[in-house]
């Protein structure tokens, strides 16, 4: 289970920053996240998924990605976290919360019953391996996954 207390507001920052460079797909796929409109981490005027960025952000704290399960079962204490580093979260209210389920299950039932049509968008390039990092030192680690620095 992960521990979020180890994530500063400098790792979410870095978090964000990467966000921005890699665009909303290519940051999701990469750390193998799926996109939550429900909550959101609002930084510079712009909306982020708080699962990706605070999964992320306890990457760069503490060495180890922090699973998307691990985030949304515990989403009030991710929320209530990330406000305390000074960060402005938007996440829906009980009635929106309800309706969204409701919409959810609707949406699987008609999934169900209608066929699917085929994508037209094709990605050229698979998502980019993530590199351990060592979490003392937070140097990228080699094939062996052990230090040199550190041992």
């Amino acid at each position: 289970m992960a521990t979020f207390s180890g994530v500063t507001r400098q790792h979410i920052l870095q978090s964000i920053a990467e966000y921005d460079t890699r665009g909303r797909d290519d940051f999701l796929g990469v750390y193998g996240f799926t996109a939550n409109d429900d909550y959101a981490i609002v930084h510079g005027g712009t909306s982020y998924d708080l699962p990706a960025v605070l999964g992320v952000a306890h990457r760069f704290g503490t060495g180890r990605l922090a699973p998307a399960h691990e985030i949304t079962a515990s989403l009030a204490a991710a929320v209530t976290l990330v406000r305390k580093r000074g960060f402005e979260v938007t996440e829906p209210t009980a009635a929106v919360r309800s309706a969204a389920r409701s919409s959810a299950r609707a949406k699987a039932a008609s999934r169900a019953t209608t066929p699917r049509a085929t994508s037209t968008r094709r990605s050229t390039a698979a998502p980019e391996r993530v590199a351990a990092i060592c979490p003392t030192c937070s140097t990228t680690l080699p094939g062996t996954g052990i230090c040199d620095y550190c041992g």
